[in-house]
């Protein structure tokens, strides 16, 4: 419903009156005159032209006099609409405030109120491929009716949330921007007022696609965006923040009425379907508010200044892929990104000289060149007469045959640095689709080889190096307690507390340039927060892990999706710095080319995976996702053109599965991080590193890394030699008790004072011979030998963690207590040097009697860990139901447990 509360015509009643240069005032001028003062001059204004100074020499008065009514000054007109949203109406208004911008509006939605303002130059910048859009968003201390609590009581620098609304303000904009448009643009948002109930972000963008629309600036079509929110099973366009509390999804988008521009949300692992069905419930609020944003644009919209755009010339198109598009083709089948970028650039000063200094003589007129024009010339002698043979004698006109002469054509170099891109990226996208092969030879569908190390850096708490292609992330994790946490003044003035946060760095040497290294800029801060955003859901909870993160990611190389290696990298060095995550996460992004027809193809949108660089620049789409196999976690689309549907947006998506299901078999069953106990480390690590460089040779893992607080870290290649070595290093730290009971355990080893039994895989106890049978034995070899397999209990534990067994001790006539036969325990002198260290602890039954008095006097039934199994599956009631625990067959991986399970070291 419209409104117009005033007439739309100001008058200005003001006299007429003289300006005299001298103070001698002089009559009148007769002659009327005028002033206008336009917001430019232009060929189409109605009004005459500003003449402000009469020549000295006249000395005459001029005067400046109001309009008559035949050149009434037309101003913006009070309007305000009622638009409905979702379950409630956002109210826009515009002609009340800022009419003196080129557009300006303020969008109210309950008691939140957005004013947003556009503005562009009166002159025309210097041309370039990027349009000179700005904006900027503020959020007042006084929209919510409250001051600054730091020391400097007025707003300064913008917020990281205030700058991560200016890009949501932007990203949709863009697309819709005609090409050839120079004139700086300015966009203004401010927070007028703020009730804590209704988010200001989403009113935001809105408010700046009406603004564009209504003014001057020459778009294709009017945008609008809205927040999705899901709680339960309902979808709700633009929610309360008390809504958003419960919400599993977080979707702020933006489109015209007709396609998808901007989307960018977070969630916690939801189905890319159910994804699909929030996308299609905001495209169809976007589409509602749009038409009736038409209706307002109709009634008080600016003409837009479709004269201002300059394009380069037609021909020069043509021109550009005659001199340079064998060479074009050969440059982009260059593999690696630097020798590639170093050709085109070669290419484009070969072709900048030539267009812009040396002049082109095109193929045509080189042809033609070889053809005769008569040249036309008049006799200066009328009385004689010359005739030459060949020539035509017209009176004192005379045509001689001559050879035509080419021109050369020379151009701006601005417009042909435009064109040469343009023709590149047209090259590069008929490559793709024609030959089905990217720059680097990979196929659409394919993902570049992925690399990754971890714990880099010693002084850290977590590192890793990612690498996929050549792009690189070097991340880094610290932890902190609470008071480490990031403090965040917002308008509401509660404190908010941060206590994960990711900071992504882009320096000019991971691109091999030169550039400026200060401050993060705007795409630092959008790129971290999307990661972190990423990660978040991942995380302990507060009660499970009550540390600070921060997370540093330091791109070291770029080409293309650096964001997305922020979270694979990320998602390392959180494992291994010991965080408790949930799960394993990867992110990539995915590109388009939209328009396949033009180069051959069937016409159906063609989606790239793992976009490198170039394919981001020349392609049509950049459509990060994050998440595991089974759900998203964050995902950020930008549309380099009118806009895409939800079939394109569901191919891209089920196609970004896939490639996170590849990212995660290849990188995540690389890395293992457990704890154990600090005391339990030498075990791992054995005499002198023999026992951890004996688990590598016999698993095949990479790399075991043990540090003193017990994190030990395990790298492998593939998920059966890291099992295999998260078995036994399980094993080995696991924590024995007195009176478990191992069955059919191999002896591994006869020495003369008895045998070494192994109870499970790699770990072995010293059954002496006292203790292998209820008879008097005079050699182990006598009963035993190397491969038999007894059964054994464990009667001692000494401080080293070195283990005592006995077998006589589960014989049916054993009286181990109270035996009075014993054969003499001190054999160390008997016992060579290379196994001391296995004897060492054993001792007299006088000495180990008073010692087990100190032991538990319960007893369990324990056996070897089976990798295989969850730790879950343990029976926690199986010291209720015997007084001692049986383990099955140590030979067998797959052991049965009685009555319980083994407990690790942790």
């Amino acid at each position: 419903m419209l409104a117009n509360p005033s007439s739309g015509i100001l008058r200005c009643t003001a006299k007429p009156f003289n300006f005299h240069p001298n103070s001698n005032p002089k009559p009148k001028s007769n002659r009327p005159k005028c002033f206008v003062c336009p917001r430019r001059s232009s060929s189409r204004t109605k009004y005459c032209s500003l003449s402000l100074l009469l020549p000295r020499k006249n000395r005459k008065a001029f005067g400046i006099r109001a309009l008559t009514d035949t050149a009434a000054v037309d101003v913006v007109q009070p309007y305000s609409v009622k638009i409905p949203v979702g379950d409630r109406h956002i109210l826009i208004e515009t002609g009340h405030i800022g009419r003196q911008a080129s557009a300006s509006v303020t969008v109210t939605d309950g008691e939140t109120i957005v004013y947003t303002s556009v503005c562009l130059a009166d002159t025309p910048s210097e041309p370039s491929d990027f349009f000179p859009l700005s904006v900027h968003y503020q959020e007042r201390f006084s929209a919510a009716g409250r001051t600054s609590g730091g020391f400097f009581k007025r707003e300064g620098r913008a917020k990281d949330h205030e700058v991560l609304i200016c890009r949501l303000i932007d990203r949709p904009l863009r697309p819709t921007m005609l090409n050839g448009f120079y004139h700086e643009t300015q966009v203004l948002s401010w927070v007028l007022s703020y009730d804590g109930l209704h988010s200001p972000d989403s009113l935001a963008v809105t408010a700046a696609g009406i603004a564009v629309a209504l003014s001057e600036v020459p778009n294709t079509k009017t945008i609008a965006g809205v927040r999705i929110g899901l709680v339960g099973d309902k979808f709700i366009v633009n929610p309360t923040t008390k809504e958003m509390e419960d919400s599993e999804l977080d979707l702020l988008l933006a489109g015209t009425d007709s396609a998808i521009l901007m989307i960018e949300g977070y969630c916690d692992f939801l189905p890319e379907e159910k994804l699909l069905q929030a996308i299609e419930v905001g495209q169809d609020a976007v589409r509602a508010i749009c038409n009736q944003v038409e209706a307002l644009v109709k009634k008080c919209g600016k003409p837009k200044m479709f004269d201002a755009i300059k394009l380069p010339p037609p021909e020069l198109y043509n021109h550009v892929e005659e001199i340079a598009g064998d060479e074009l083709v050969r440059a982009l089948q260059i593999t690696h990104k630097t020798p590639r970028r170093k050709a085109l650039l070669s290419l484009e000063g070969e072709v900048l000289t030539l267009l812009t200094e040396k002049g082109y003589v095109c193929k045509d007129t080189v042809v033609a060149g070889s053809e005769t024009e008569p040249d036309i010339f008049e006799d200066e002698d009328e009385d004689e007469e010359v005739i030459v043979d060949g020539e035509v004698d017209e009176g004192d006109v005379h045509i001689k045959p001559t050879s035509r002469k080419s021109t050369p054509l020379f151009f701006s170099e601005v417009d042909v640095k435009l064109v040469f891109k343009e023709v590149t990226s047209k090259y590069l996208r008929r490559r793709i689709v024609e030959g089905g092969r990217r720059s680097d030879g990979r196929t659409p569908e394919e993902i570049r080889p992925i690399n990754s190390r971890c714990g880099l850096l010693p002084r850290a708490h977590g590192s890793a190096l990612f690498t996929r292609g050549e792009t690189q992330s070097l991340a880094v994790v610290t932890l902190g307690d609470k008071q480490m946490a990031q403090r965040i003044d917002n308008l509401m003035g509660v404190d908010e507390w941060k206590r994960f946060y990711l900071q992504y760095t882009f320096p000019p040497s991971c691109v091999g340039e030169v550039g400026r290294n200060g401050a993060p800029s705007r795409r630092e801060i959008g790129h971290g927060m999307l990661a972190e955003r990423s990660l978040e859901p991942i995380l302990p909870c507060d009660d499970d892990f009550p540390y600070t993160i921060r997370v540093e990611s330091t791109i070291t190389e770029s080409n293309g999706s650096s964001s997305m290696a922020s979270v694979c990298g990320g998602c390392l060095a959180l494992q291994d710095a010991g965080v408790p995550i949930k799960c394993s996460i990867v992110g990539i992004a995915m590109g388009l080319v939209l328009d396949t027809e033009e180069f051959g193809g069937d016409g159906s949108p063609l989606i790239l995976s793992d976009i490198t660089g170039s394919e981001d620049a020349s392609g049509d789409m950049d459509f990060k996702v994050a998440g595991n196999e089974h759900g998203v976690t964050a995902f950020q689309m930008d549309i380099k053109v009118s806009g895409i549907t939800l079939p394109v947006m569901r191919k891209a998506l089920l196609q970004a599965k896939d490639g996170r299901k590849h990212i995660i078999s290849k990188l995540y069953y690389e890395l293992h991080v457990s704890h154990v106990k600090p005391d339990k480390v030498n075990l791992i690590i054995g005499s002198g590193g023999k026992k951890v460089k004996s688990i590598i040779e016999e698993t095949g893992v990479d790399a075991i890394d043990t540090q003193e607080d017990g994190i030990v870290k395990i790298t492998a290649r593939d998920l059966l030699s890291l099992e295999k070595s998260k078995a036994i290093i399980t094993n080995l730290t696991m924590v024995p008790t007195v009176g478990d009971i191992y069955r059919n355990c191999e002896i591994k080893t006869i020495a003369p004072y008895g045998v070494f039994v192994e109870i499970a895989p790699g770990r072995e106890g010293l059954c002496h011979i006292s203790e292998l049978s209820s008879d008097w034995l005079a050699k182990a070899e006598d009963a035993f030998k190397v491969g038999d397999y007894v059964d054994v209990k464990l009667i001692e534990v000494n401080e080293k963690g070195q283990l005592r067994l006995s077998r006589r001790a589960l014989l049916p006539d054993a009286d181990h207590e109270n035996s009075d036969l014993r054969q003499p325990t001190d054999d160390s002198k008997d016992v060579p040097s290379s196994d001391k260290n296995k004897v060492k602890g054993t001792s007299s039954p006088k000495n180990n009697s008073s010692e087990n008095t100190l032991l538990p006097q319960k007893k369990f039934i324990r056996r070897a860990v089976n990798p295989a199994r969850d730790r879950a599956n343990i029976n926690n009631d199986a010291s209720k139901r015997s007084s001692s625990r049986v383990v099955g067959d140590s030979r067998k991986d797959e052991n049965t447990l009685v009555n319980g399970g083994a407990n690790i070291g942790q």
